[in-house]
């Protein structure tokens, strides 16, 4: 048998996975330090949620992996992870609002495959619900901005509005029932160009002239101030014009904050504000964050008329690995600050490199006895910093060998002045 990986899927050796890690454990910390707190939905869910009316809409439908259990019932895999927290917080009404959260987990979508983009990849969504203020938006998008930064990867993150959007394509002429259809197309000019979205716009029968404006002011090279008084003069004060200059308000002093009023997102839920974000200059042109408010979504699937305004986004771990590796590539392929080398002296061996762990020191330890030339390449093949030598002249002096397998200075040292320059 050939062994092969399904389509779309990746397995991820240790110097990725050091790096993965590390990157899951920044943003962690960034979700955190804006006071949200983890959550986490099971990997797959009742069809029926996954394919609600106020949830992913048909395009991510079609990208949807289905299944059955043993009992008949349609199950999918979960294409995002903002339908399950929408489900979790309709099961949970006893929740104190606002409710911020977040989630870091697998989602699966069977679309194209390309750099940065897979069929099986993780997501690291944060979202507030409970609060219909515009000062939750503006801080999604701080904390994008934030995560960012502490990962030293530049960004530009677009806004819009939906709202406005939807207020642009109906001055244009654009019929309500096509809005969405129209959107949709609109939002793939920054990726796939103007070109194309003119060709797509034709084979959907949505007349160019209707959008044009939308077009203009999206490629032109204006300020956020300057396309947005433009707008406001075509189509007048708005609930969209209002809530997009409160959002802009709040994000006067971010550079790397750009304006974008063909910028929809791909999903149906959005009512409000929306972002996205790409890494300017790089190989990847996959966004690397996107989110935005859904203020019907989890009323929708609760069939109810209570309100429940959210707003969040998500980290795209996997562009964002593709992104990091490109500027550093990984090379780390253990965690191990040491590896001990027993010369004859197993047991005391073992007894040292437990002295390490116990201390806190990763170390790994030669369990097959082998020579110190073999030991020595084989730490440097796993690009492990020092080596700690115990063989029977150490042991008598009580002390073990520090190497230093960069510069190849060794010392003779005892155990803890060892695990004091490890630390």
């Amino acid at each position: 048998m050939e062994l092969q990986l399904p389509k779309g899927v990746r397995d991820f050796p240790p110097e990725e996975m050091i790096l993965r890690n590390k990157l899951i454990s920044t943003l962690q910390q960034v979700f955190e330090r804006y006071g949200f707190n983890p959550l986490e939905t099971p990997t797959f869910e009742r069809l029926d949620v996954l394919s609600a009316k106020y949830a992913g809409g048909a395009e991510i439908l079609k990208e949807t992996f289905r299944f059955k259990d043993q009992g008949d019932r349609e199950l999918a895999l979960r294409y995002d992870l903002t339908v399950p927290f929408a489900r979790f917080v309709g099961m949970n009404p006893q929740l104190k609002q606002p409710f911020k959260r977040y989630a870091i987990g697998r989602v699966y979508r069977d679309g194209p495959i390309k750099l940065g983009r897979y069929r099986e990849f993780y997501q690291c969504d944060a979202d507030v619900v409970g609060s219909a203020s515009i000062l939750a938006d503006a801080e999604c998008v701080r904390m994008a901005l934030a995560g960012f930064k502490e990962l030293g990867l530049p960004v530009k993150i677009s806004v819009n509005n939906r709202k406005l959007l939807d207020e642009l394509l109906e001055k244009g002429g654009v019929p309500k029932e096509r809005a969405v259809e129209a959107m949709l197309v609109l939002d793939k000019l920054k990726k796939i160009g103007l070109a194309d979205v003119k060709k797509e716009l034709a084979e959907k029968a949505i007349p160019e002239a209707s959008v044009d404006f939308i077009i203009t002011i999206s490629t032109d090279n204006k300020s956020n101030d300057e396309k947005f008084e433009l707008i406001k003069e075509y189509v007048g004060e708005t609930p969209g014009t209002r809530e997009l200059a409160e959002l802009l308000s709040y994000l006067a002093d971010a550079a790397d904050v750009v304006f974008d009023p063909s910028l929809a997102r791909g999903l149906a839920y959005y009512t409000g504000t929306v972002f996205e974000g790409f890494v300017p200059e790089s190989k990847v042109t996959s966004s690397v964050c996107g989110g935005g408010r859904y203020d019907t979504l989890i009323a929708g699937l609760l069939d109810n008329k209570q309100a429940y305004p959210a707003v969040g986004f998500s980290f795209g771990l996997e562009p964002i690995m593709d992104a990091l590796k490109e500027k550093n590539p990984a090379e780390r392929r253990t965690l191990a600050k040491a590896y001990v080398i027993p010369i004859k002296a197993p047991n005391d061996g073992f007894a040292v490199a437990e002295q390490f762990r116990q201390a806190g020191v990763p170390v790994d330890l030669d369990l097959n006895g082998r020579s110190i030339s073999k030991n020595l390449d084989y730490a440097n093949s796993y690009s492990i910093p020092f080596v700690v030598i115990v063989g029977k002249k150490e042991l008598e002096a009580g002390k073990v060998k520090l190497k230093d397998m960069a510069s190849g200075e060794e010392s003779l040292v005892t155990v803890e002045e060892a695990i004091g320059k490890l630390k």
